[in-house]
């Protein structure tokens, strides 16, 4: 029992997560079933753990549970007639959350605003290319060759900008948040080891 220890920054950090992911749940169930695709929290969520989570497997887990449990939330409710197809893509997509948590883990070792721009647009790419590949990989609507892929990748466009959008607002939020509490809680600072 000793071994156990109240970390406020991992608790700090994972109920930000759960409260940013709620609002991707929030905005979704408010509007039009497809009005707000893509625009959600989850790019930014994948970079804060990976930015701020210094355990490799809360870095990870954190970001992919967050779409989990929102993914088991809007495809038994409003996404209920979409789930045979959005089922298939899950899969590329919770691929490409892992690699944006990764760009978070190798970029954001020292957050800055400049890293954090990078890092967005590396996994907003990140997140058309392979994410996309679930949308085109034996879809009728595509031809099934590098010109079908093109094509899938040309009409999801508007697609990644709502993404781009959405992972730099809550992104602005997540990390803007976290590093003004920071300058309030200095608990929540990484403390540095000393020889």
């Amino acid at each position: 029992m000793s071994n156990l220890r109240f970390n406020p920054r991992n608790l700090t950090l994972l109920l930000m997560i759960l409260v940013i992911t709620v609002f991707r749940l929030v905005v979704t169930f408010n509007s039009e079933a497809l009005q707000f695709a893509n625009f959600s929290s989850l790019g930014a969520v994948a970079l804060f753990g990976g930015a701020y989570f210094k355990d490799n497997l809360k870095a990870f887990a954190f970001p992919i549970l967050s779409l989990l449990i929102s993914d088991v939330v809007l495809y038994t409710t409003i996404y209920k007639q979409y789930v045979d197809i959005l089922l298939i893509q899950e899969t590329y997509t919770y691929l490409a959350i892992v690699l944006m948590v990764l760009v978070g883990r190798l970029l954001l070792k020292k957050v800055t605003v400049a890293n954090l721009l990078l890092s967005t647009l590396a996994i907003v790419f990140i997140h058309w290319i392979v994410s996309d590949f679930g949308s085109w990989y034996k879809n009728p609507l595509f031809t099934q060759d590098l010109a079908g892929y093109w094509n899938c990748l040309v009409k999801a466009i508007p697609f990644e900008i709502r993404f781009l959008e959405g992972t730099l607002i809550y992104g602005a939020i997540l990390f803007g948040g976290f590093e003004l509490l920071k300058v309030k809680y200095p608990v929540l600072k990484l403390k540095t080891q000393t020889l």
